[in-house]
């Protein structure tokens, strides 16, 4: 199936970004990697489309005219170009994450799994290492419950696959201050799908969008950095389990070089998620969704929850109105 790799960036073609763009050539895969404002300005790397900021406000989507600037949300612009070019599978990863050769294998929305029954949260972390890790946007007060077991392995079907990375996982702020990083998963750990009612954190690191979660791929612009891609997910989940579906977790394919950070900055910004995000699934869980409403409906009365309750704030919604007007155009509903 036609993919498309996904990713942002301010700097310079890192060691990571030449390896994701010679192992494009070597795949046919199509690679767009998102510019900003803050660059950068002078960008030319065989294998990868480059999308400047002056080729992104030249785009006729609606998005082009609201999108904001500054802001790791440009890859939703991405998002739409790869939809424009024909993608049927949108995978997406960071500058600073290195592909091992298995992130090249095919991808496939039927894939095998064992699948985890549970009602509340569940640390997918936890079935691919026997050590203490739990994933950026678990709230603190569940990171270390334990794991409901999991299914034999069966066939599964699932529209959005996360993938770990190895190394320096997406692990939250609080962590990083307390365990010592790096820290490597088990390889080769079967996947698990993560049925109707289990809910983990799902990042914007490693992770797969089928054509029919397409308008999933959308990253809130109104709220913390540390928060958008976390709560994305969360929204993606509660429509999924509204389809009885679920997500797909699976072993790392890429290992990370994270790019500086300062803990302190990353703390502060991702309270928003420390203090609301048990709030924010309760929320979503109270709201009424049918399996037959439409993917963007479902997507509309999700952030519109989100905006009332203040955790995306209002300017959210004209963002959120381009985005969807967008994948009509696109034939994406």
């Amino acid at each position: 199936m036609p993919t498309s790799l996904i990713v942002t960036s301010i700097n310079p073609p890192t060691r990571a970004v030449k390896s994701l763009a010679q192992g494009c050539l070597e795949n046919g895969w199509d690679f767009l990697l998102a510019g900003d404002s803050k660059g950068p300005s002078d960008f030319t790397l065989e294998g990868c489309r480059f999308l400047s900021i002056a080729a992104q406000r030249k785009f006729e989507f609606h998005l082009a005219d609201v999108c904001r600037e500054k802001s790791y949300t440009r890859k939703n612009l991405a998002y739409l170009e790869a939809m424009r070019s024909g993608a049927d599978v949108i995978v997406e990863t960071d500058d600073d994450n290195h592909p091992l050769t298995s992130f090249w294998n095919a991808r496939n929305q039927d894939t095998q799994a064992r699948e985890v029954r549970h009602d509340g949260w569940v640390n997918a972390y936890s079935y691919f290492t026997d050590e203490f890790i739990y994933p950026r946007g678990m709230p603190l007060s569940h990171a270390r419950d334990a794991a409901p077991p999991a299914g034999a392995l069966t066939s599964v079907s699932s529209p959005i696959h996360q993938g770990l990375a190895d190394q320096d996982p997406d692990v939250d702020a609080v962590y990083r201050m307390l365990f010592p990083l790096p820290f490597s998963f088990v390889p080769e750990r079967a996947s698990v799908l993560l049925g109707p009612g289990a809910w983990c954190p799902f990042n914007s690191q490693n992770t797969t969008f089928f054509k029919g979660a397409f308008p999933l791929l959308y990253l809130p612009a109104h709220c913390s950095f540390r928060m958008t891609d976390i709560w994305r997910g969360f929204v993606a989940q509660r429509i999924l389990h509204a389809k009885g579906q679920g997500v797909v977790f699976h072993s790392h394919t890429v290992w990370q070089e994270r790019n500086d950070h300062d803990l302190n900055i990353d703390f502060c910004d991702e309270l928003p998620g420390y203090n609301h995000n048990r709030e924010i699934r309760e929320e979503l869980l109270s709201i009424s969704l049918a399996a037959d409403q439409s993917t963007t409906i479902m997507l509309e009365i999700c952030y519109q929850r989100m905006m009332a309750k203040g955790w995306v704030g209002q300017e959210e919604e004209q963002i959120l109105a381009a985005w969807l007007k967008d994948l009509t155009i696109l034939g994406i509903c």
